[in-house]
């Protein structure tokens, strides 16, 4: 068998990452057996109700998480390096250089008593063989490259308007010229057309780039848009995933099912749209079986019982015992 080498590996492999409340073990997982692979200039779309542990994971992976959240167990590598079992110095070195976020609510990510331009390029001199002249032309290029007059650099965050702030956090994301970028609700809080701009600007950087991106978003039809592949989440766990036209297309698990039908689509009477009852469950809830079993319309006696395990099915990967069926 030929050997494999770093460049034939996926970008990003995730194995079994597990995420619990520090010190509380009685409490289910925040992100339980959370699994991926993406390729260079792939994208996934992760999508869920809020709660559902998509920002968690994602945070997991960049070893962001806050203090009363612990990483309890898994395996992250990046071009086949394990990362999370590496010291914070050592883990500094990829974080931003290889695997870049780009955080929900832009003005908030922004220290408001900075200039946009000195926030880049503060990003920028985290390589130290930067000087701060040519650090200051790279901030400006990279303004430049998602939309923003580079006489802008001067401005602070307050005098940018959403979406300038959202393209600013982007461009910051891309300082280091990282390989991964995970943009985490990028187009929340902005009206439509500026929607459609960031996302065909997330669309033009992956392809000019190859960078391979992760996607949260509530927006289905922002996945559809943007990304080769979709994993759904739900309680923590990624209960249906594959390409993007085929789980968005053609669900298969009643959970994403559910949320097809919740998303309001064009010209839909919006008194026919099916809200999903009930509400997913709290971590200090007691599980048996499937975490969507008190919600689901198709519940039979063994999803109370058993916890479904992803299978493939029909292409795509889904947890549900009766998949087929449905």
């Amino acid at each position: 068998m030929a050997k494999i080498t770093n460049q034939e590996l996926p970008i990003l492999q995730v194995r079994g990452l597990t995420v619990n409340i520090r010190g509380l073990p009685a409490c289910a997982p925040i992100v339980d057996d959370f699994s991926l692979n993406l390729s260079r200039g792939e994208s996934l779309g992760l999508a869920g109700e809020s709660g559902c542990g998509k920002s968690t994971a994602a945070l997991a992976l960049m070893r962001l998480l806050g203090s009363a959240l612990e990483a309890a167990s898994g395996s992250v590598r990046i071009r086949g390096d394990e990362v999370l079992d590496l010291d914070e110095e050592a883990f500094d070195g990829i974080r931003w250089r290889r695997v870049a976020y780009v955080f929900q609510g832009a003005m908030n990510a922004f220290n408001p008593v900075i200039t946009v331009g000195d926030q880049i390029v503060e990003a920028i001199r985290r390589d130290k063989s930067i000087n701060l002249v040519r650090a200051r032309q790279q901030s400006w290029e990279l303004l430049e490259s998602v939309g923003i007059n580079r006489s802008r650099a001067g401005g602070y965050p307050h005098q940018f308007s959403g979406g300038m702030r959202q393209r600013a956090m982007i461009a910051m994301a891309l300082a280091a010229n990282p390989e991964i970028i995970i943009a985490d609700e990028p187009t929340t809080a902005l009206d439509v057309v500026v929607q459609a701009e960031i996302l065909d600007l997330l669309i033009r950087l992956q392809r000019e780039r190859g960078l391979t991106t992760i996607i949260i978003s509530h927006d289905l039809a922002a996945i559809a848009l943007t990304c080769d592949q979709v994993a759904i989440m739900y309680a923590g766990r990624i209960i249906e995933t594959g390409p993007v036209e085929k789980v968005l297309g053609q669900p298969l698990h009643p959970y994403t099912k559910a949320l097809a039908m919740a998303a309001p689509r064009f010209g839909q009477d919006f008194l026919k749209i099916e809200p999903i009852p009930g509400a997913p469950p709290r971590p200090d809830e007691q599980r048996c079986g499937c975490a969507f079993s008190p919600r689901c319309q198709f519940v039979r006696d063994i999803c109370r019982t058993q916890q479904p395990r992803l299978r493939e099915v029909c292409g795509s990967a889904v947890a549900c015992h009766f998949a087929e069926n449905l």
